[in-house]
């Protein structure tokens, strides 16, 4: 167990042991506080370019689950292809799993996929940081401080990087919706598919409005949505007709910038399983699964549209509507995979819409 400094932009130093892939890398800093689900995590394309922090002490336990596939080549247990956080950060690993699931310990899931990671730090006074000052650069080094330099992620188009390149058909129903790829969680695909509809998986800057389809869903995805232009403009360009458009995480920051609205950087963002949201005009509440780092600012929404779910902690935008068209989204994550799926009801929402 070698020993591993993670170094923030302001100077800070935590030091601790090495249990996965030993090389230095750099991202954004950030926190989750979910209990369970690193699997799920790990493997969801909105943390790319970043360094996860989980906050749950003991990280491990249950070990990981084999790498399959269904027919329909979406990962059975995993959110996507690979791992694509740049480094985990725990206090307590582990060495011992027990799961009627696993066929390996994260520690050897993580150096299989040359990915960091560090147990032995305080991650309660890393998180405590990291919400005083907000989100933060940061790097694993392992030999000296210069070994790699801090690296912005959201100056880089991580949605580029994590989209599909060529278009994917999933074949089953006769209702036919375009799913733009900004990072999709597999989940998402499942969610549509045991809904009896097709999904054409096109890439992030795909202009998919010469295809033929019955409505338009707009995934999740990493970093920045100013970014992300090419997708908008398509997004303006399907709005000239009345097709049902659903948004879920970056689809609602998407749907929203094409609608005219604008975004703002959170000040350390929304990871968990337990982030609670309620739906404007009513008194219903929901428990979500949340991974953003980026929010839409109601204050911009035209006439037109409204916000449809608020976040009970901070009062920040969860959703939105258009107020005469089939037009929606969730910053939220409806299909958690991991966390609660209180909410998944808005996938029946969108497909009665079809």
């Amino acid at each position: 167990m070698k020993s591993v400094s993670l170094i923030l932009d302001d100077g800070t130093v935590f030091r601790g042991k090495s249990f996965g892939y030993e090389k230095a890398t750099a991202g954004e800093v950030v926190f989750n506080t979910a209990m369970v689900g690193y699997p799920e995590s790990l493997t969801d394309p909105s943390y790319s370019g970043q360094i996860l922090v989980i906050t749950f002490p003991l990280v491990g336990n249950y070990g990981v689950p084999p790498r399959s596939f269904n027919n329909d080549n979406l990962s059975t247990f995993y959110e996507s292809e690979k791992i694509h956080v740049e480094g985990v950060i725990i206090s307590d690993y582990s060495f011992e799993y027990s799961h009627w699931n696993a066929t390996r310990s994260l520690a050897d899931w993580l150096k299989e996929e040359k990915i960091p990671g560090i147990f032995g730090i305080d991650t309660r006074e890393l998180t405590k940081r990291l919400r005083e000052n907000g989100s933060m650069k940061g790097k694993i080094v392992f030999d000296n401080d210069d070994e790699i330099d801090f690296i912005d992620p959201n100056m880089e188009n991580q949605v580029a990087k994590v989209s599909c390149k060529d278009i994917i058909i999933y074949e089953r129903g006769r209702k036919r919706i375009v799913l733009v790829d900004c990072g999709v969680k597999h989940n998402i695909i499942r969610c549509l598919l045991k809904r009896d509809v097709t999904v054409v998986r096109v890439p992030w800057d795909y202009d998919f409005n010469m295809l033929s389809y019955d409505g338009l869903f707009i995934s999740n995805g990493p970093g920045n949505p100013d970014l992300c232009n090419a997708t908008v403009e398509n997004i303006r360009k399907a709005m000239k007709e009345d097709k049902p458009i659903f948004g879920i995480c970056m689809g609602n920051q998407l749907l929203a910038k094409a609608s005219g609205a604008s975004t703002y950087k959170l000040k350390y963002g929304h990871r968990s399983h337990n982030q609670p949201v309620r739906m404007i005009g009513t008194d219903r509440c929901f428990i979500t699964s949340q991974n953003h780092g980026f929010a839409v600012d109601n204050s911009t929404l035209s006439d037109e549209w409204e916000p449809l779910f608020i976040n009970m902690n901070d009062g920040t935008n969860e959703g939105i509507r258009h107020k005469a068209k089939p037009w929606f989204s969730a910053q939220f994550h409806p299909e958690a995979a991991s966390g609660p799926t209180d909410t998944e009801f808005l996938f029946d929402e969108f497909v009665n819409m079809l």
